[in-house]
């Protein structure tokens, strides 16, 4: 598979950054009018609730706090059409300055920001991080597929599975796969599993055999056996380290045995 890095060989080539609010509707306050057309605030104010009184403002009713440096002030934030419904009785002048205000957020959004060679080898170092973790997650998943094509033939129970995992209390797995309703003892007096509800046609199956002993009359005996997805979900039990194990286990999660077994 072809994988394409990104070269940091040549970090003072600037790259454009885009602002986010690229994609958000601008405002201008109410307090930045007032400075632009010389007005006190609480006039501008006025007239802005007058607007809305009328219905001709589109923006957001809702005031916000901002500092002043002494009190804070409630203050309006307005699209660029209200604000020139707001100054349409003020002067030439000063309408004017409202305009050239606009043109000039208007271009600080469109004008790129440019990276630092800081900010290029950060990313790059984001950008190949998420590769190496990507890269794991596809070995480990390949690991996994390896593994159980190792491990889990056709027919196996989930006795025999677990054997080939290293620490495994196999002796117990029965028990755990009961906690978790995978399978239920249907004998009174000894133990004879069959598939739960839970796990029948997911997890497990059940091999039906006629048994005719001597001088009795014949009955089906059911023996549980992993499907594929129940070996895979074991296995990742296993990984997890949820499946019961030996005390003398020595941490390490492997199937050599299996592997010695099937060569």
């Amino acid at each position: 598979m072809h994988q394409h890095t990104e070269s940091i060989n040549t970090p003072n080539i600037p790259a454009p950054r885009f602002s986010q609010s690229q994609n958000v509707a601008r405002t201008m306050s109410s307090r930045e009018i007032a400075d632009l057309v010389e007005a006190r605030h609480n006039d501008v104010i006025t007239t802005i609730e007058r607007l809305f009184a009328k219905g001709l403002l589109r923006s957001d009713r809702k005031t916000r706090r901002e500092a002043t440096g002494g009190r804070p002030i409630d203050v309006y934030d307005l699209t660029e059409r209200d604000t020139h419904l707001v100054v349409a009785g003020y002067s030439d002048e000063h309408r004017a300055r409202v305009i050239d205000r606009w043109q000039e957020l208007e271009g600080q959004v469109a004008q790129p920001q440019q990276l630092s060679t800081i900010e290029i080898l950060q990313i790059a170092m984001e950008s190949e991080k998420a590769r190496l973790m990507l890269t794991a997650q596809v070995e480990q998943q390949a690991t996994k597929i390896h593994s159980l094509e190792n491990l889990f033939k056709e027919g196996m129970t989930h006795t025999q599975f677990c054997k080939g995992l290293n620490g495994v209390n196999v002796m117990q797995v029965g028990k755990y796969l009961e906690a978790r309703s995978w399978l239920y003892n249907e004998s009174k007096s000894g133990l004879r599993h069959r598939v739960g509800s839970y796990a029948r046609d997911k997890y497990m199956t059940e091999h039906q055999v006629e048994v005719t002993p001597h001088g009795k009359d014949p009955f089906i005996s059911y023996t549980p056996v992993l499907l594929k997805k129940g070996a895979t979900r074991l296995y990742d039990l296993y990984l997890a380290s949820e499946l019961p194990m030996k005390k003398t286990w020595d941490g390490l999660f492997t199937h050599e045995k299996a592997m010695r077994g099937a060569a």
